[in-house]
């Protein structure tokens, strides 16, 4: 079985174009699975020899593990798409987690600072020193473009065009121009002042204080800082600031299919969730205003 997940995890990098993140998403997945089985069965079978009635109790396990329900449908489609390929590779005669059935996941609504929640975010680096000047420009980006922080933290000097648009790498190697805005811009051209780089040829935009490339975790460590310095929300995340840029989007009038060109999502299901916030502030608006809208 280990042998097996190996090689799907190295056809998902080489062939499918897998990201980072999606790898150790997957191998976690399947990392559980074997676990299940390790503990249930003894062993960790041959894929040719997992049954359907295996997975159909490693799925009620999760449920009883009360793991969320989009937690156990991500995880169903990534048993699918494992047997998938042992099938195609002929290691495996038939998908047994073809007939499982992905449960219903409920949709909750995406966490977002209001405007001026984001100014407040926003003016808490301190722009006197080289990483406030960093930090106020990362920051300022994630807003104006709605980027991933991994989109983020993979910009290089010469994607930014300071016409406004910033070059990004979005899931499954889809590339993207970004609009930023005229705030992050200018909070960019003053970081790039400041800007220390270990080598003269560093390619990436937004380093670190040893001069090189800014990882993820760190741009969510230092928003940590900032958030505990404003007193906001402390659910607040770099996806807080891309769930804010779209929700302001359609509150500000802009039409779904912008801002899911915008985003990058590849399906124009995934951008209504915002529609859903849009109109949850409209009804709470209405209810608070209206003479005839509060109960008689």
């Amino acid at each position: 079985m280990d042998e097996t997940i190996d090689r799907y995890l190295q056809f998902l990098k080489t062939e499918r174009n897998a990201s980072p993140e999606t790898l150790r998403g997957y191998a976690n997945d399947l990392g559980s699975l074997t676990d299940y089985l390790d503990d249930r069965v003894g062993s960790r079978p041959h894929p040719s020899a997992v049954t359907v009635h295996q997975l159909r109790g490693f799925v009620a396990y999760l449920h009883d593990c009360a793991y969320a329900r989009s937690t156990v449908a991500r995880r169903l489609a990534c048993l699918r798409s494992f047997f998938r390929f042992c099938q195609r590779e002929q290691i495996v005669a038939s998908n047994p987690a073809q007939a499982l059935r992905t449960p219903r996941a409920g949709r909750k609504l995406p966490h977002y600072l209001s405007t001026d929640e984001i100014v407040t975010l926003l003016e808490t680096p301190d722009a006197t020193t080289p990483d406030g000047l960093r930090d106020r420009a990362m920051l300022e980006t994630l807003y104006s473009s709605g980027l991933r922080v991994s989109e983020l933290v993979g910009i290089d000097l010469d994607d930014w065009d300071q016409s406004g648009t910033v070059r990004v790498m979005g899931k499954g190697a889809k590339e993207r121009l970004a609009p930023i805005g005229s705030h992050a811009a200018l909070a960019i051209d003053r970081y790039l002042f400041a800007r220390q780089p270990k080598k003269p040829t560093e390619p990436a935009m937004f380093l670190n204080r040893l001069g090189t490339r800014m990882s993820d975790r760190s741009v969510r460590r230092l928003l940590e800082k900032h958030i505990h310095a404003c007193g906001l929300s402390q659910k607040t995340t770099p996806h807080t600031l891309r769930h804010s840029f779209a929700t302001h989007l359609l509150d500000g009038g802009a039409d779904l299919r912008s801002v899911q060109e915008m985003l990058g999502h590849a399906s124009l299901t995934t951008t209504q969730i915002y529609t859903h916030v849009s109109s949850k502030r409209m009804r709470d608006t209405y209810e608070a205003s209206h003479p005839h809208a509060k109960p008689a």
